[in-house]
């Protein structure tokens, strides 16, 4: 391709400011049935439509030569051309009739270079035009001015809120500076295409990349959104809001059809939840009551709910659901309850299981004291003449009941006389402390027995 040969992705915002990629350039169309008008671009894309009735063979990029509405000619380059300019007018409604202007040529280097000379002149007019503009006490704002390939007019871009009479200033400016003077008023978005920037996305303006239609923008967009009102941050380089908050207005405007509207605060026992925080896309909504800081997340089914009941007068127990009372037959929230089950006619059978193995664990007896002392063979016990011997027999050491979850396995038991017990000591015969190990000195050096 012709331009800087960057393919569109061109990052110095020269060349691909409104550019359109052509889906139907490798369409071969005989040269009779190609459509001969092609779109051309120039500064601050500003693009208008031209006759090639010449026949010259020309590329997407070329700079071209065209003749000017106001007389002589000015220099642009082709932005577009064949069947999608047909659409192209179509859609922004012009017809195809003689006031369609003709190209000229293709620009030549000489045409280039006289062109850049004229270029060099804007930045000092641009300077020394808004100076009158301050002398004359003029309420507008001069934006930029782009002249003619050939010299002989200048288009001065303004903006202003009120009407403002520049008969005298195209006087003054059309004197100073040997030229024909065209002043054109544009708006506050219009100008912050034509200038440029980059966002706070961190990439290029879309009015001066992509956007030409600029649609109204109202801060009802912004409240569907959920977005804090803050001027600094809803408002674009222009002052206006900005035009991507129409972007996603319509995928908002779907997901709150599920949202109820909440006009005041819910009411329950404990008080006033008010709501603080609204998840459109998960359609969960948070409250909070005034004695507390706490948020409770809601669904949206349920936040429905309560408003129902309090419009019908009742005042729930709290935001949990509720179940109807059997007394009463009013509606009552479900306790917090920590490790009990709620009985349903369902679950009667798991309950009651429950229930038993919870009053097992409290009934737990404490095991007698053993009276005399137990040894692998027998003992005796000295405590009066007419008691009698008791005998200790080994026992085996108890088992772990068996686990009969479902995902725990079944060990093997543990062998009987795998470990013998100890003897224990009578309950007369107490252990002597004062023989244990002393403990670990701290100096460093091994223990020593005393």
């Amino acid at each position: 391709m012709a331009g800087c040969r960057n393919n569109g992705t061109c990052g110095t915002s020269g060349c691909n400011k409104l550019n359109v990629f052509d889906w139907l350039s490798n369409m071969d169309l005989p040269a009779f049935q190609r459509f001969d008008i092609i779109e051309v671009r120039f500064k601050g894309g500003r693009k208008d439509f031209f006759r090639n009735q010449q026949a010259l063979d020309l590329t997407t990029g070329d700079a071209v030569v065209v003749e000017a509405s106001g007389g002589g000619y000015h220099i642009g380059y082709i932005s577009l051309q064949g069947e999608l300019v047909r659409l192209q007018m179509m859609k922004k409604k012009v017809k195809d009739n003689a006031e369609i202007k003709p190209v000229i040529r293709i620009a030549t280097a000489k045409d280039l270079e006289k062109f850049a000379d004229v270029q060099n002149r804007e930045m000092p007019t641009l300077y020394r035009t808004r100076e009158i503009i301050k002398d004359m006490k003029l309420d507008m704002k001069l934006s930029d001015v782009e002249f003619q390939a050939d010299n002989t007019k200048a288009t001065f871009y303004y903006s202003s809120d009120d009407r403002v009479d520049f008969r005298e200033l195209i006087k003054v400016l059309a004197s100073e500076f040997r030229i024909r003077v065209e002043m054109r008023q544009i708006s506050l978005r219009h100008e912050a295409s034509r200038l440029g920037g980059i966002g706070v996305c961190g990439r290029e303006l879309c009015c001066s990349t992509w956007l030409t239609d600029f649609k109204s923008v109202s801060t009802t967009a912004a409240r569907y959104q959920n977005l804090s009102l803050n001027p600094s941050k809803l408002s674009g380089q222009c002052g206006r809001l900005k035009c991507c908050l129409n972007y996603e207005l319509e995928t908002y405007l779907d997901a709150l059809v599920d949202i109820p509207k909440v006009d005041k605060p819910l009411q329950t026992v404990r008080g006033e939840a008010h709501l603080q925080k609204t998840d459109i896309f998960k359609k969960i909504m948070w409250f909070s009551y005034d004695t507390e800081s706490t948020w409770y997340p809601l669904p949206a089914e349920r936040v429905k709910q309560i408003i129902d009941l309090n419009k019908q007068g009742v005042v729930v127990e709290s935001l949990t659901q509720d179940k109807p009372d059997a007394a009463s037959g009013d509606k009552v929230a479900d306790p917090v309850v920590a490790d009990q089950w709620v009985v349903d006619s369902v679950d009667e059978d798991a309950f009651a299981a429950k229930t038993r193995g919870s009053n097992k664990k409290k009934r737990k007896k404490r095991k007698p004291a053993r009276p005399a002392a137990e040894s692998d063979t027998t003992a005796a016990t000295p405590k009066s003449e007419n008691s009698t011997p008791v005998v200790a027999k080994n026992r085996p050491p108890r088992q772990s009941k068996p686990d009969l979850s479902a995902n725990s396995e079944k060990k093997p038991p543990i062998a009987q006389e795998e470990q013998p017990q100890k003897p224990r000591l009578p309950h007369h015969r107490k252990p002597n402390h004062k023989n244990r190990r002393p403990p670990f000195n701290k100096d460093g050096g091994k223990d020593k027995k005393e």
